[in-house]
C-alpha cells in the first residue's frame, strides 16, 4: 500500500514512518508541503501517487493557539481542507488525526463518535472544524481522534515530567482532568490497520485505561525510578491560556468495530522509557 504521510517530522510521524511492514511509506514535513499551501500539497502527491494519506500534521501547541489563532486556523483548520481537495484530485483515501479536545469535557462516561462537538479551547475548535470541512468534501474520509499523545522525538508529558524530576525534589500535579494516554507507536500501528481495513468515519483510538494527569505522572515517575514526589492539586493552581476538558476520555467502541485493540496504557511506558534513552529519542 502507497501511503503519504503529511506530518512525518512530528512525533506521531516518526513513528509512522517506521510502520512500513511491506507498505511504501513517503513523508512529508512543513519544508516538503505547507498544508497552507495547495501548489505544495498537490506536488507532493503527484510525485507519489498515494492509496491512502494519513494526515498527522498540526499545530499542536494547545495554549500557543490561543494567542496565535490565525496561524492555528491556517494550519489546522483549512490546511486539512486544502489536503482533502488535494486527495480528491488524485484519488487518494484520506485519513486525518484529530483531538478529544472537540468535546468539552462535562460527561462522565467515555465519549462516543456521534456525541456533539463542543471543544472549551480554540485548539480544539480549530480541529472540529476541520473535521466537520473534511467530512463535508470526503464524506467516505477516516477521522481518526485521539488523546494525551506521547512518545520519543518531541515534546511530551512525560518527557517533561521526568526532567522535573531530575531537577526538583518534588512534583504538582493536576488531579482534577481525566483522559487515556496514547503511545505514539501504538496509535501508529492502529492507524496502519485502519488504513488496509479501508475505514471510514471517525474512529476513536487511544491506549486503553484512564487516569489523572497526577496519577499519569505518578505512574511515569515509578517506572523510571525517578525520586522525585509526585503530590496531586488542582486546575486552578496552574491558569493557562488555553481551557482544558475535565473529562475526555474516548469510547473503544469505534475501534473494536475493525478488530483492533490497543494495550493499557502503563504496558507502554517501558517501551517509551527505553527509546528516549537511546539515539532514537534525539532530534532527527
Amino acid at each position: 500500500m502507497r501511503t503519504a504521510v503529511f506530518g512525518a517530522t512530528g512525533m506521531l510521524g516518526k513513528a509512522l514512518m517506521r510502520q512500513a511492514k511491506g507498505d511504501e511509506l513517503t513523508g512529508f514535513g512543513s519544508s516538503d508541503a505547507d498544508l497552507r499551501s495547495p501548489r505544495e500539497i498537490e506536488a507532493a502527491l503527484r510525485s507519489t501517487h498515494p492509496e491512502w494519506i494519513v494526515l498527522s500534521a498540526a499545530y499542536t501547541d494547545v495554549d500557543g493557539c490561543e494567542t496565535n489563532r490565525a496561524l492555528a486556523a491556517a494550519v489546522n483548520t483549512e490546511g486539512p481542507q486544502n489536503v482533502a481537495r488535494a486527495a480528491l484530485a488524485t484519488g487518494a483515501k484520506l485519513l486525518f488525526i484529530s483531538t478529544d479536545y472537540v468535546f468539552n469535557g462535562k460527561k462522565t462516561t467515555a465519549y462516543e463518535t456521534g456525541d456533539l462537538r463542543d471543544p472549551i479551547n480554540f485548539y480544539g475548535r480549530t480541529k472540529a472544524e476541520a473535521e466537520e470541512g473534511i467530512l463535508a468534501l470526503m464524506p467516505e474520509a477516516c477521522i481518526v481522534r485521539t488523546s494525551w499523545l506521547f512518545g520519543p522525538w518531541g515534546k511530551c508529558f512525560p518527557d517533561t515530567i521526568l526532567k522535573l524530576a531530575a531537577a526538583r525534589s518534588e512534583l504538582d500535579v493536576v488531579n482534577d482532568q481525566r483522559g487515556s494516554p496514547t503511545y505514539t507507536f501504538d496509535l501508529a500501528e492502529a492507524i496502519m490497520r485502519l488504513c488496509h481495513a479501508g475505514a471510514k468515519g471517525i474512529v476513536h483510538c487511544t491506549n486503553a485505561g484512564v487516569c489523572t494527569w497526577y496519577e499519569f505522572a505518578t505512574e511515569v515517575a515509578r517506572q523510571a525510578g525517578a525520586k522525585a514526589r509526585v503530590r496531586p492539586t488542582t486546575s486552578d493552581k496552574f491558569p493557562r491560556p488555553a481551557s482544558r476538558p475535565a473529562y475526555s476520555v474516548l469510547s473503544h467502541r469505534s475501534l473494536a468495530e475493525y478488530g483492533i485493540t490497543m494495550r493499557a496504557w502503563p504496558e507502554t511506558l517501558p517501551d517509551y522509557l527505553h527509546l528516549r534513552e537511546t539515539v532514537w529519542s534525539k532530534p532527527a
